[in-house]
């Protein structure tokens, strides 16, 4: 079944269908564009984005098809990504939804050709708002596959693209399985103690570590296989690296709907009101177990 019909037989709202097929277009035009871009420029050609951060050339190149895509459709009125500095308001939108985009997470290891990806969040209106208000979420995965995982309040799905151009259902409705596969961020010398804790009892019930340095590369294996993905607060960056509006929040929902849980390591990040487009969080996601354990071990500091 491709994308499109999945959608319909699902009852999912017109405008919502509309939107997410558009941006499964785009998320085409990024993969299309990596070869075109590395070819005119120089893999490792940097500049620093908004929050002072290396700026891959594809991460702009990402960023700029989204948001040219989405002002000429006018499918939406708030855009915000993790390349920009504000919440874009698009002018005359034609509906009221709002999207925050990380555009290509993982740019940092593409010139050695690992997985990166796109992230979305979708709300019926303004983008800060917690991330239980979100009303679709989904990611790409640029690999071997170009793939595509979603919900939109029912359930999580995946869908593949083939070679002419349609996302064809692959899986549905994704529960997260059990299972022993950690992915830990952050260098253990500057692991907070009870983070520590939390490793050393993962390590001592025998999970086995695989972090690839894509974010959501590393939680799209712990979604099929089980276990946990962490980037936890450390010291000297208490609040973590990952941020809420662009990471935590369009994945929490995808973990929530396929029966895991997302934490800052004390409470469920979909419930946090955003401060700011840039704001940052701890973010451990995966199994309701794992998410219990660190929980736990973080209300007895």
């Amino acid at each position: 079944m491709v994308l499109k019909d999945f959608l319909v037989s699902a009852g999912t709202d017109k405008d919502l269908t509309e939107l997410i097929l558009f941006l499964s277009k785009q998320a085409q035009q990024v993969r299309r564009g990596f070869f075109c871009t590395l070819r005119k420029t120089q893999a490792d050609e940097k500049t620093r984005n908004v929050y002072g951060e290396e700026q891959m050339a594809l991460d702009t190149y990402a960023d700029r098809v989204f948001i040219s895509g989405l002002k000429r459709t006018r499918l939406v009125r708030y855009i915000a990504t993790e390349e920009q500095h504000r919440i874009i308001e698009v002018e005359d939108p034609k509906n009221n939804f709002g999207v925050v985009i990380d555009p290509l997470d993982g740019s940092s290891i593409i010139d050695v050709n690992l997985c990166t990806g796109s992230i979305i969040g979708i709300y019926p209106g303004n983008v800060l708002e917690k991330g239980a208000k979100m009303v679709a979420a989904l990611y790409f995965l640029y690999g071997p596959l170009t793939t595509l995982t979603l919900t939109t309040g029912k359930g999580v799905h995946e869908f593949v693209l083939d070679d002419t151009g349609e996302f064809f259902l692959k899986h549905r409705n994704i529960r997260i399985p059990e299972g022993r596969i950690y992915a830990p961020g952050a260098m253990r010398k500057d692991y907070l103690p009870a983070h520590a804790r939390w490793i050393e009892s993962l390590e001592q019930a025998g999970y086995k570590l695989r972090f690839s340095g894509c974010f959501v590369a590393d939680f799209h294996q712990i979604l099929h296989k089980g276990g946990v993905f962490c980037y936890p607060g450390f010291k000297g960056k208490e609040k973590g690296k990952l941020r809420l509006l662009f990471e935590a929040n369009p994945v929490g929902m995808i973990i929530h709907e396929a029966g895991g849980a997302i934490s800052n390591g004390r409470t469920d990040i979909r419930n946090i009101i955003p401060g700011s487009i840039d704001e940052l969080t701890p973010i451990y996601v995966g199994g309701r177990k794992e998410i219990a354990m660190i929980e736990k071990f973080m209300t007895e500091e």
